[in-house]
């Protein structure tokens, strides 16, 4: 018989084994959040010693994949966005500068319940480098939108449409670091413009137009911005008010837009006023064009009155006062010559006088003037009271020359009265020296005739604009695409002009035009034909055209240019004569001459 005691010994023994087996490995689980909600919370990190082990239910994220999210705010359509986002990571920033919050809720879901000596370790290491890492990517987000914030343009139409309803004036920016070319210029200017149209727009919709109340409150704002507004086209040329009524109007719009808001009906609205401004813009420019070429052929007072006073002041002369002194010079080939065409004595007076002004030697250069019989005695009289210093002048009546008939070009009607020279400048009364010429008696031609600029750059300049090629004469002689030349500033060889039969040319030309199938109308297209392939290029700095049209004229072609050519209706001596262009012409004239001041003539 088996003794008791042992076998109860045994009994508890199998017993207290299990459950001390248990108690030790319950010894070594822990769950690292510390409280039964954060437990519940955090149920996917459950650690058992060192291991970390994964639930197949919940995914776990790892350690190095863990960051803490940045709260950023966006507002929709603000430009101020920058802002609330720097605001945001500088609170974010402050409230982390001690040391637990946010890292601790980090250090929770990655520390295993492993000994508190090896816990410690963890910890200090995990979080120098969460905050290593996240104060260094706050460190650049916030450099980059603080420069951001200091670039930002100084106002933008889309900031004053949010900001309307605030109180203060917006803020200013140092103007001194923003880009010119982020900084929309005038923006308030431009905003007042836009408000006047929108305006419009909203008087002509169904909706708005039975609301009588908001009708007369829309028309009160608009006088408001109108008077504001006035003639500025510049931010700094607004009343002080300005910013206030533009407030007011933004408030208004909105009601209206509240109103109407049928965008159909709106953009509708938008084409007539489009389609009616693009057809006052044709009618205006349509009168514009006929107002400057009315204003181009209308001879202004003073300038009528200068011939009357010259020319009674010439009959009054005896007949040995009304000659012109160095005769002798007008047939010498060795000197150089002009030829210059006109009906207008001040133009006249300032092709000669800038001239002789920039000539080396000025008592070598001798002027040829051909003008009508209505200004012929006006003409020798202004000259006879202003002589060009030692240059040699020479008036002639182009109506003396008899068998000089219409169906010259003004070009062949001087070059054909000079017949013992062989070299004469060409000159247009609208044109203005500013170097010395006698270069251009220098060149060789290269056997050619005529020395000019050519007018490649011009399209209206090529031959197909004046002839007609569905003619065979015309097709099988030229070329469509050829270069014309400039009028204005010609250096013409009249020897060769002799040898080639230069007008013989012409008058053949002229006769095969008879029934004007080879082109219709006017002298330049003949002279192309006479000067096609006789034609020497000069280059482009002896003669810049188009300041008597073009505002946009290169500067620097103007610098270096030897003749400066008013082509065109805005000349320098009318009131539609473009004013920076004007000072290179009006100072070769002395508006204190006698005869200038007693027809009120001033620059």
């Amino acid at each position: 018989m088996v003794p008791r005691k042992p076998v109860l010994f045994l009994l508890f023994l199998t017993f207290l084994a299990p459950i001390l087996l248990y108690t030790d490995k319950l010894g070594k689980f822990s769950i690292s959040s510390t409280s039964k909600s954060e437990f519940l919370e955090d149920v996917s990190t459950l650690t058992f010693g060192r291991e970390i082990r994964k639930l197949n239910v919940l995914p776990q994220e790892l350690a190095n994949t863990l960051k803490e999210p940045i709260g950023i705010a966006y507002l929709e359509d603000s430009t101020d966005s920058s802002l609330i986002i720097l605001d945001e990571l500088k609170s974010f920033r402050s409230a982390n500068n001690s040391t637990g919050e946010i890292m601790e809720e980090h250090k929770t879901r990655v520390l295993s319940a492993a000994d508190e000596e090896a816990q410690s370790g963890n910890e200090i290491l995990i979080e120098q480098v969460n905050k290593s890492v996240v104060e260094k990517k706050i460190e650049q987000i916030l450099a980059i939108l603080a420069e951001k914030q200091e670039n930002k343009p100084l106002l933008q139409s889309s900031q004053i449409t949010g900001k309307v309803n605030s109180t203060e004036e917006p803020r200013k920016t140092n103007t001194n670091r923003v880009s010119d070319k982020m900084v929309m210029p005038d923006a308030r200017v431009r905003h007042l413009r836009d408000q006047l149209i929108r305006a419009k727009v909203y008087l002509g919709l169904g909706p708005i137009r039975n609301n009588p109340q908001y009708i007369k409150e829309l028309r009160t704002r608009a006088k408001e911005v109108q008077r504001a507004l006035g003639d500025a086209n510049k931010d700094s040329e607004l009343p002080k008010n300005a910013y206030e009524k533009l407030k007011a109007m933004e408030q208004t719009l909105a009601k209206g837009k509240q109103i109407q808001d049928d965008c159909s009906a709106v953009i509708k609205k938008l084409r007539a006023i489009l389609h009616s401004a693009e057809e006052q813009l044709r009618v205006q420019m349509k009168q514009t064009m006929f107002l400057t070429q009315l204003a181009a052929k209308t001879l202004p007072k003073g300038l009528h009155c200068l011939p009357l006073r010259l020319s009674t002041e010439y009959y009054s002369l005896i007949s040995s006062q009304q000659q012109f002194p160095n005769q002798e010079k007008l047939e010498d080939p060795n000197l150089y010559h002009y030829a210059l065409f006109s009906d207008n004595i001040l133009a006249a007076a300032v092709v000669v006088n800038s001239t002789v002004f920039h000539a080396t030697e000025p008592a070598k250069h001798v002027f040829h003037i051909v003008t009508d019989r209505l200004n012929y005695a006006a003409m020798r009289m202004w000259f006879l009271a202003n002589p060009p210093g030692k240059a040699t002048i020479q008036v002639q009546n182009i109506e003396e020359f008899t068998w000089l008939n219409s169906s010259y070009s003004p070009v062949l009607k001087q070059l054909e009265i000079f017949p013992k020279l062989n070299k004469v400048l060409f000159l247009d009364d609208d044109i203005v020296v500013q170097k010395d010429l006698t270069g251009l008696w220098k060149l060789n031609l290269k056997g050619k005739v005529n020395g000019a600029v050519e007018t490649c750059g011009e399209s209206f300049h090529r031959f197909d604009r004046y002839l007609n090629f569905s003619n065979p004469l015309i097709s099988k002689n030229f070329d469509p695409h050829a270069c014309g030349w400039a009028y204005g500033m010609n250096i013409f060889y009249l020897e060769e002009w002799r040898k080639k039969k230069i007008t013989e040319v012409y008058h053949s030309w002229q006769k095969l035009n008879e029934y004007r199938q080879l082109w219709k109308l006017g002298t330049l297209p003949p002279g192309l034909m006479t000067f096609w392939n006789q034609t020497f290029p000069l280059d482009r700095s002896w003669h810049v055209l188009g300041l008597g049209y073009n505002p946009n004229v290169n500067q620097k072609q103007i610098d270096r240019a030897a003749v400066l050519h008013y082509n065109g209706n805005m000349k320098p001596w009318l009131e539609i004569g473009i004013p920076k262009y004007r000072s290179y012409w009006s100072r070769f004239l002395d508006y204190d001459q006698v005869y200038l001041r007693d027809c009120n003539i001033s620059p």
